[in-house]
């Protein structure tokens, strides 16, 4: 394990068992492998259901818009 990947893992163990989770998640996601799917709560359903189609319309966020989103987190 590389120093950077220790210092990650010790960082995140300090978290919550739910943030740890998450993050543990998302590792096995990029790493390539299946974890189970994760629950929809019935209320964002149609947002999903809407999402998948426009991806299937190939209707995607421009780049000024992705932008635009993650400055908003930057507040």
């Amino acid at each position: 394990m590389t120093k950077l990947l220790e210092q990650a893992v010790e960082a995140v163990g300090r978290l919550s068992p739910d943030s740890q989770d998450e993050i543990a998640r998302a590792m096995l996601r990029l790493a390539g492998i299946d974890a189970e799917p994760e629950e929809i709560d019935a209320a964002h359903l149609p947002a999903v259901l809407d999402g998948l189609a426009q991806a299937d319309r190939r209707e995607f966020a421009s780049d000024a818009e992705v932008e635009a989103a993650f400055r908003r987190f930057d507040r």
